[in-house]
């Protein structure tokens, strides 16, 4: 039985940014290594094969894609991927230089909600530049970048122990904090000149 779901607000340590903006009015870019096809009548297109689709910082990586545009001109992205190359995600945030990231065996966009759905050993990140800020795990992982509140859901395909969801928050550093890169090492260590017989216990 899939455990319930778990809402986690990460807004307790996120900003109130969000995902880029200006990504919403860049237009969407489609390619794959294999023929696609495209159903003008029912809206929809299907790609296979190495497909990336770009929208603005957006990029979604995935063997096969299935995209349905609804009559109000919303977009539903379906993606599945294979074994050993799971769907990737990414799109930055309106905070310079942090970004949302995330792998998963399948995934849904809709861009109606706003929302990713990652399915199936999901795995997502919150980075600052090159380190993760934030990262969760589970069966099901439900990203809204509107509220940037991110849902957990355990279970059988969670890549946890006994299904179980994980989260791993870094600390936010303090004022007064040391940047890792001013922290000095230590002195190396240098080889003994002498050689020093221990003495035998009286």
């Amino acid at each position: 039985m899939p455990r319930p779901l778990i809402p986690l607000a990460l807004a307790l340590a996120l900003t109130a940014a969000h995902a880029e903006k200006a990504d919403r009015l860049k237009p969407f870019v489609f390619s794959s290594d294999k023929p696609g096809s495209i159903d003008n009548a029912n809206q929809r297109l299907g790609l296979e094969g190495n497909v990336i689709i770009t929208r603005g910082s957006l990029q979604l990586k995935a063997e096969k894609v299935d995209v349905k545009e609804t009559p109000d001109g919303y977009v539903q992205a379906f993606a599945s991927g294979v074994a050993g190359q799971p769907v990737s995600f990414r799109q930055n945030r309106d905070t310079p230089g942090e970004a949302v990231e995330g792998q998963a065996d399948q995934l849904e966009y809709d861009t109606r909600t706003e929302t990713v759905r990652f399915i199936g050993n999901a795995n997502v990140r919150r980075t600052r530049g090159s380190l993760v800020a934030e990262e969760v795990t589970g069966a099901v992982i439900v990203y809204d970048s509107r509220s940037e509140v991110f849902t957990l859901e355990g279970g059988n395909a969670s890549p946890n122990p006994n299904g179980r969801t994980r989260i791993v928050m870094m600390p936010r550093a303090q004022a007064g904090d040391a940047p890792a890169s001013a922290v000095q090492p230590g002195l190396p260590l240098q080889p003994s000149t002498t050689i020093t017989t221990p003495r035998k216990p009286s």
